[in-house]
């Protein structure tokens, strides 16, 4: 039996890379041979997953952070001169302590800082990885700095959704309270270049920056599966047995286009047994292979290593 490991990072528990050694020792406990394929999004750990799959050259420059602070933020240079950018890099929520976080003060600058770095590398190509910011701002910052871009640019967004949908549904999660919500709205439809974008399939991701970068010519495209298209996925899958991947909560966004729903569906259309886990589920589908860990940050290894064993021995 060959059980391919498939996480997503477990955000501020396990990275992709140390869920994904979890589970296939489980599998070889479990008498299965096993392979590690750790995959992303566009959310934080995006440029580590195709790294170490990819290799490449790490690049740095020092950026604003959400609340302006000096932060490095790293990119990566792969094979063919593609820039590959994570915005979680530079205004990611991981920046920001849980007691500082504002949303109504944060911005998107520093990502517009990080690209303007990348693009004086002269790539052939700019891919933006858009997910896991601590921003609500429809890149208003960004745009302060940013007027367009010098060469193609694709928007690789972590979930599809549009615009509103980035206060409506993710601004909670960043620590916009409910009084908030509003004022938040009512700034992005105050954002004029935003308007002829906001419809767009992944206008809303990281805080609104799916349509500012839209606006400035970039194409936006589906996160999860140009990354697995990176990782040559469909054919890695090929041959294997079972697929395990998951992230550290499973709900609602979790069918909006994230990694391990992206990865279900291809291994659905290559007819190969897909199961999925989460810390904590919230949101269960019908027809989904679905696991529910215990939820506790300390036990997160041991639990994956445990349903490895479980998925394999059955």
């Amino acid at each position: 039996m060959l059980a391919l490991a498939c996480p997503a990072s477990l955000k501020g528990v396990l990275s992709a890379r140390d869920a994904a050694g979890a589970l296939a020792e489980g599998f070889r406990l479990g008498g299965a041979d096993a392979e590690q394929l750790p995959v992303a999004d566009g959310g934080e750990g995006t440029l580590e997953v195709l790294s170490g799959a990819l290799g490449g050259e790490w690049r740095e420059a020092l950026v604003s952070d959400p609340l302006g602070r000096d932060v490095p933020a790293r990119w990566l240079l792969l094979d063919g001169g593609i820039a590959a950018l994570e915005s979680a890099e530079a205004i990611g929520l991981g920046l920001v302590a849980e007691q500082d976080r504002d949303v109504m003060r944060a911005s998107s600058r520093g990502l517009g800082e990080l690209i303007h770095a990348a693009m004086d590398a002269e790539p052939a190509e700019l891919i933006v990885f858009l997910g896991g910011t601590a921003t609500v701002d429809g890149g208003r910052g960004l745009l302060e700095v940013l007027g367009g871009f010098r060469m193609p640019a694709r928007a690789a967004c972590d979930v599809r959704s549009p615009l509103l949908d980035a206060v409506r549904v993710f601004a909670r999660q960043k620590g916009a309270t409910p009084e908030q919500l509003g004022e938040l709205e009512r700034r992005l439809l105050g954002i004029e270049a935003l308007e002829p974008f906001a419809g767009l399939p992944g206008a809303g991701a990281a805080g609104g920056l799916g349509a500012a970068l839209a606006a400035l010519g970039a194409e936006l495209v589906p996160g999860a599966p140009l990354v697995l298209d990176l990782l040559d996925f469909r054919e890695r899958v090929r041959g294997a047995d079972l697929v395990v991947t998951g992230e550290g909560t499973v709900d609602r966004s979790t069918w909006m286009g994230k990694a391990p729903s992206a990865v279900a569906d291809v291994c659905g259309e290559a007819g190969v047994r897909a199961a999925i886990f989460g810390g904590r589920v919230t949101d269960r589908r019908e027809g989904v292979e679905l696991y529910e860990l215990s939820g506790d940050p300390r036990r997160a290894r041991e639990d994956l290593v445990d349903l490895g064993r479980q998925l394999t021995d059955t």
